[in-house]
C-alpha cells in the first residue's frame, strides 16, 4: 500500500471522542439528559470531511512539447550541454528507459495522459471538442480528492473540451495577458502563482506546467518577424549537432536541427525554473514530480507517427520516501496510458473503474511487475483532421505497425510536411534513388511494418517478409489482437482480415465517409481526408 504519508482525512470525531466519554459520565452522574449528547454528537459526524493539507504529497506535472528521448544528455544525446536541468532532476528521479507515448501527436496523448484510456476509447482521437467524453480527468480525481489544480500551457490540448474545469490557467498573467510560451522565467512565475494559491486555500497542488520547447517555432523563427527575445542559455551550431539515423546528412538538415537542439536547450531553461520555484516554496521534500516529453522532434519519421523515436518518452519521477534518486529502471515497460492510475496509486486516491492503464507503482518502490513486455500505439488523425488510422505494438526488441489506411495510392498527412528537412528530402528525392524511395515511404508507407528496434531503433530495415522473423512477428500480432479485443477497438474486424486488401480498403473509405458525413454536419468531430494520387 502506498505510504499514508501520501493522503489523509482530517475528522474532528478522533480528536473529541475521549473528552465525549467523560462528558457523558459526568452527565449521567448529574442525570443530565443523554440526548443532549446525541445531538452533540450527531453534530460533529455529520460535518463535512475536512482535507488537512498538511503532509499531503503535491504533484508537479512537467511535460515538454516534440522533444525526442535520444535529446536528453543522460538519455544518450551525442550533444553535450543539451539538458542540464533535465540530467539533474534523472539524478533525483527513478528514470525509465522503456517509457513510450501511444501516439506521436499532442492532443490525444494528452487526453490519453489525463484519462487512462486509449484513445478509441476516451474518443479524443484527432483535434477536436468532445464535449461528453464519459469518463473522469486527472483534473476531476485530484480535485474530489481536495487538491487545488491549475496548468500552464497547452491548455486546449489537455482536455476533451474547452473551457474545462481548471481551478486556475496560470498561463493568464495577473494584468490579464498571457505568459509568451517561449519565456523560460515565465514558467517559474507560474509555478510560483500557483503553489501561492494553493497555500492561500489550504490545499495540496496539483500543477500540471507544459512546456512549448521544443515545438515549432523553434528558437528565432519567430512568428510575423523580427528577432526572438526569448534566447536559450546555449545555442548550438549547424556543424555540432548530430544528424538522427532516420534522417540525412545534408547543409540545410543541419541547420534546422541546430534550431532544433537549441529549442531543447531553451525546453531546458524552462524546466530549471520551475523547479527553482518549487524548491523556493519549501515544497520540494512534499511534491510528487512527474516529467516527459509528449512525443518525438517535429521532423520526418518522428512526429505525427508510431516509430521508435516517435513514442519514446524521458520519463522521470521523484516520489519522496518511495523512490531512489537515480535509479534505472530497464526491465519494464511502461506507458503513458499508465500513468494516470500510477499518480493516484502514489497519492492513495481511489482509481475509477474503467480504465486501460496499469499501475506501475511498484515498480517505483523498486519491485517488480508481471505482463510489461510490450506497449501499443494508436493514432487516427492529425490536426487537420486527416484521418489515417494506424496501430502498433512494441518490445523492447521488435516494432509491429499496421496501416490499413496505406494502399499506395493515399498520401499520409503529416505535421512534418513544412519543414526544411522534408523540403530538402522531396527536392534531393529528383536526383537520388536511394531518396527517392525514403520519399515513397514517408508519403505513402506500406500496410505493415516490422522492425528489430533493438538493433535499428531508426526503423530502417522492414523485415515484415523476412522468414526468420514470423516467429515474433506472430506473437506481436497475436498480443495486438488480444489487447484490440479487451479494449474493443472499432478496427479489431480490419486487423483481422488484413490480409484482405479489398476487405481494408471498404473499410477505410468507410471512415472517411463517416467523416466526410460529420464535417458537412459542422459538428466537431473529425474531418475526412482528401485522398491524392502518385503524381
Amino acid at each position: 500500500m502506498p505510504l499514508s504519508l501520501n493522503l489523509l482525512f482530517y475528522s474532528p470525531v478522533s480528536e473529541t471522542f475521549h473528552f465525549l466519554l467523560s462528558f457523558n459520565r459526568f452527565m449521567k452522574s448529574s442525570k443530565i439528559i443523554f440526548g443532549g449528547l446525541f445531538i452533540l454528537l450527531t453534530t460533529i459526524v455529520s460535518r463535512p470531511i475536512v482535507f488537512a493539507k498538511s503532509n499531503r504529497i503535491n504533484l508537479l506535472l512537467v511535460t515538454v512539447d516534440d522533444m525526442s528521448c535520444d535529446s536528453v544528455g543522460i538519455y544518450g544525446c551525442k550533444l553535450k550541454g543539451t539538458t542540464p536541468n533535465m540530467d539533474r532532476l534523472a539524478t533525483q528521479s527513478v528514470r525509465f528507459e522503456h517509457a513510450h507515448v501511444t501516439v506521436g501527436n499532442c492532443m490525444p496523448c494528452r487526453n490519453v495522459m489525463f484519462s487512462g484510456l486509449i484513445s478509441h476509447n476516451n474518443q479524443v482521437e484527432g483535434f477536436y471538442q468532445v464535449t461528453e467524453p464519459g469518463w473522469p480527468h486527472m483534473a476531476d480525481l485530484l480535485k474530489d480528492a481536495g487538491y487545488y489544480a491549475a496548468i500552464r500551457g497547452k491548455v486546449s490540448h489537455s482536455a476533451p473540451y474547452q473551457p474545462y474545469a481548471w481551478d486556475d490557467d496560470l498561463t493568464i498573467l495577473p494584468n490579464g495577458e498571457k505568459a509568451h510560451m517561449k519565456d523560460a522565467k515565465s514558467f517559474g512565475e507560474s509555478t510560483t502563482r500557483g503553489i501561492n494559491k494553493a497555500n492561500e486555500l489550504d490545499k495540496p497542488f496539483f500543477l500540471s506546467i507544459n512546456i512549448s520547447d521544443p515545438h515549432k517555432p523553434f528558437w528565432s523563427q519567430v512568428r510575423g518577424g523580427g528577432r526572438d527575445p526569448h534566447v536559450p542559455s546555449r545555442i548550438f551550431k549547424a556543424d555540432e549537432v548530430p544528424v538522427p539515423g532516420f534522417l540525412f546528412e545534408d547543409p540545410e538538415v543541419r541547420e534546422e536541427l541546430a534550431l532544433y537542439y537549441s529549442s531543447v536547450r531553451r525546453a531546458d531553461d524552462c524546466l530549471g525554473e520551475i523547479l527553482k520555484a518549487l524548491k523556493k516554496s519549501g515544497q520540494w521534500e512534499n511534491t510528487m514530480i512527474v516529467f516527459l516529453s509528449d512525443h518525438g522532434m517535429p521532423l520526418p519519421f518522428a512526429k505525427t507517427q508510431l516509430y521508435h523515436h516517435s513514442t519514446r518518452t524521458p520519463l522521470m519521477v521523484r516520489l519522496p520516501n518511495v523512490t531512489e534518486a537515480g535509479r534505472l529502471e530497464k526491465r519494464h515497460m511502461v506507458s503513458v496510458v499508465d500513468l494516470l492510475p500510477t499518480i493516484l496509486d502514489s497519492l492513495n486516491i481511489s482509481k475509477p473503474k474503467r480504465l486501460d492503464g496499469r499501475s506501475f507503482y511498484s515498480l517505483l518502490k523498486g519491485k517488480a511487475q508481471e505482463d510489461r513486455g510490450f506497449v501499443i500505439k494508436e493514432y487516427n488523425e492529425n490536426a487537420g483532421r486527416s484521418r489515417d488510422p494506424m496501430r502498433a505494438i512494441q518490445s523492447k526488441k521488435y516494432l509491429y505497425l499496421f496501416n490499413p489506411w496505406s494502399n499506395g495510392e493515399r498520401v499520409f498527412a503529416t505535421a512534418t510536411n513544412g519543414t526544411v528537412t522534408c523540403k530538402r528530402m522531396i527536392k534531393l528525392a529528383e536526383e537520388d534513388e536511394k531518396m527517392n524511395e525514403r520519399l515513397e515511404l514517408y508519403k505513402y508507407r506500406v500496410p505493415e511494418e516490422f522492425y528489430k528496434v533493438s538493433k535499428d531503433p531508426d526503423c530502417l530495415e522492414n523485415l515484415i517478409n523476412y522468414p526468420t522473423q514470423e516467429k515474433e512477428l506472430k506473437k506481436l500480432q497475436s498480443a495486438l489482437e488480444n489487447w484490440m479485443i479487451e479494449t474493443n477497438d472499432p478496427m479489431l474486424e480490419c486487423f483481422r482480415n488484413r490480409d484482405d486488401p479489398d476487405f481494408v480498403e471498404a473499410y477505410i473509405q468507410q471512415l472517411e465517409s463517416e467523416s466526410d458525413l460529420r464535417r458537412k454536419s459542422n459538428k466537431p468531430i473529425p474531418k475526412a481526408k482528401r485522398q491524392k494520387k502518385k503524381s
